[in-house]
């Protein structure tokens, strides 16, 4: 990898800046790729894209950028894409920092920013050498996810198709799933997550699916894959509500997308279940519906004082096989269990040694 520091000015940089949305945003002269394929959406706020200015005008350096130099003669950003794009956007006078957009300002005040000097590292190496060195230099920066690092790998016309379904600001995957989806699609969250549930349905890892598909001219199993998901919940699951946010929705499909459900019955349970004090956990209440294990409820346990109260009562004795045990050496039971309507309360406690507890709850 050769690298070598320049100092470009921002009139230059500015000059020929294009945003074509999701084809690209360009540069200096028209040969600076300001968004490459593995770069991630815009994503500074207002206040983080108004220091950059302020920096600018106050004279203040401001941290070192890296281009990578092609073949060609063009370049592509390898970090500063935020605080490129800051600088092309005030210019183009896209907003105002103070109420004062860059038109508004004298002609010494505009000169003063156009004659900045940005200071940046010219790369020339292999895709492999620059994939590398971008991975180093970006630790110093705004952090990248892990999704948004292997993007920067796997770049490529399958990921690009991919990112207009998943990584758009409004994209399709935020039209149909924003209900049941966390994070941000411009982060790359959405598309790790439906990469993750495919993945899992195959037994692979995301970098093995991304590795053989980067080549590919479209992403379409990804996204009839992820738009059956979406389906089969809203036609399960027709009311959605906040706990339903965040769920492995594509791991339940997986598992239990062959079976038959109805959905007026599952329907007919989930308001039960978040009124029900036993249920701590009311997301979990979906993959109960779906696998009948109470386990995902968190159903409410016995405290350590009704369990020593339990114990003191019986004397050390487990109710089942009727041996004595320390009371370390046994487990709560609820003696009417709480499918049955039991509650977990005093008087529905009982000890069972560890051993008669595994067998009863294995029934």
């Amino acid at each position: 990898m050769k690298i070598k520091l320049k100092e470009i000015p921002i009139s230059e940089v500015t000059d020929g800046y294009a945003d074509y949305a999701e084809n690209g945003v360009v540069g200096y002269h028209g040969k600076l790729n300001i968004r490459p394929a593995f770069q991630r959406e815009f994503i500074y706020k207002e206040k983080q894209r108004n220091a950059v200015i302020q920096t600018v005008r106050n004279g203040f350096p401001l941290n070192v950028m890296y281009w990578v130099k092609n073949d060609d003669d063009h370049f592509e950003i390898l970090d500063g894409q935020q605080r490129t794009v800051s600088i092309c956007q005030y210019v183009n006078d896209d907003f105002s920092v103070n109420y004062q957009f860059f038109h508004n300002l004298t002609q010494a005040e505009q000169k003063q920013i156009l004659d900045y000097k940005l200071m940046i590292y010219i790369c020339e190496g292999t895709d492999k050498e620059k994939l590398d060195w971008f991975k180093t230099i970006i630790i110093a920066g705004e952090q990248l996810t892990n999704q948004e690092l292997r993007n920067a790998i796997y770049t490529g016309p399958w990921l690009t198709d991919a990112k207009k379904y998943f990584s758009k600001t409004g994209c399709p995957a935020y039209q149909i799933a924003d209900s049941y989806l966390k994070g941000s699609a411009i982060r790359q969250n959405y598309l790790e997550t439906a990469l993750r549930w495919l993945t899992a349905r195959d037994g692979k890892e995301i970098e093995d699916y991304m590795s053989e598909h980067q080549h590919d001219t479209n992403a379409n199993e990804l996204w009839l894959y992820f738009h059956a998901v979406i389906n089969w919940v809203e036609v399960l699951f027709p009311n959605p509500r906040k706990e339903m946010k965040g769920l492995d929705w594509g791991i339940f499909y997986n598992k239990y997308g062959t079976k038959n459900y109805d959905p007026q019955f599952l329907e007919s349970q989930i308001v039960p279940l978040m009124e029900d004090e036993e249920v701590t956990k009311n997301s979990g209440i979906y993959e109960y519906l779906l696998s009948g294990d109470e386990r995902h409820l968190n159903l409410r346990t016995f405290t350590d004082k009704q369990k020593r109260i339990a114990y003191e009562r019986q004397k050390g004795i487990c109710m089942h096989c009727k041996q004595a045990f320390d009371l370390k050496e046994m487990e709560a039971d609820h003696i009417k269990p709480w499918h049955s309507g039991g509650k977990t309360v005093q008087e529905n406690c009982q000890m069972l040694c560890k051993d008669c507890n595994r067998k009863k709850s294995g029934k």
